[in-house]
């Protein structure tokens, strides 16, 4: 990355484009703090993230931000409900049962509160996605990183992918920056980061 200046403001909707190997990855993952190897400053609100600890980092990371993938990372063994529940197992602040209440509610938000007990390997692709939604959001975390969430999902279930994407800045205030190829998506975020070998050419 080169020269990169960029803030995102809190409830903000917005898209990382550009072709392939112009940044838009490597982009995301230094914001998000998943590759900490950067010159400069990343700040998360008041906070710098380079100067955390492994610890204090990962701590911030499963308090405060979630992560969307291209592809979803699920265990298939487990349960949709599960799945959902691990990062707030790991986060430990609430009881099992009030964690497991948490989840339902964010299936639930997602039309698949009726899929919890089954095991991953029993939905559909677009069930799946949904359910790597809502083990995102298990946190109410305040920002949440899309690599491409809707790229290995059929026309209709990405436009219902993103449209739960676009209702959680509306309802929730959340935070959403993602990375996706999609011109049909990404022109309906609240703003567009266009990047081109590394440097933003753009920022509508």
């Amino acid at each position: 990355m080169k020269e990169i200046n960029l803030t995102i403001n809190s409830g903000e909707f917005v898209s990382i484009i550009g072709p392939s190997g112009s940044g838009k990855s490597t982009l995301l993952y230094v914001l998000s703090s998943l590759d900490r190897e950067y010159e400069g400053q990343v700040l998360l609100k008041d906070i710098e993230l380079k100067t955390l600890t492994n610890h204090k980092m990962a701590h911030l990371r499963n308090k405060s931000i979630g992560f969307i993938f291209q592809f979803h990372y699920l265990l298939a063994d487990f349960t949709a409900l599960d799945n959902v529940m691990l990062p707030g197992m790991k986060l430990g602040e609430i009881t099992h049962e009030e964690l497991e209440e948490r989840a339902l509610e964010k299936l639930n938000l997602l039309g698949i509160a009726d899929q919890a007990n089954k095991k991953i390997n029993r939905l559909s692709g677009g069930q799946q996605q949904r359910v790597s939604v809502a083990r995102a959001l298990i946190n109410n975390p305040r920002i949440i990183f899309c690599d491409e969430p809707t790229g290995n999902l059929d026309s209709k279930n990405a436009s219902v992918v993103f449209d739960m994407l676009k209702n959680l800045t509306r309802e929730f205030d959340q935070t959403i920056l993602m990375v996706t190829h999609d011109d049909s998506f990404s022109s309906k975020t609240d703003r567009q980061i266009q990047l081109l070998d590394g440097k933003i050419i753009d920022r509508d």
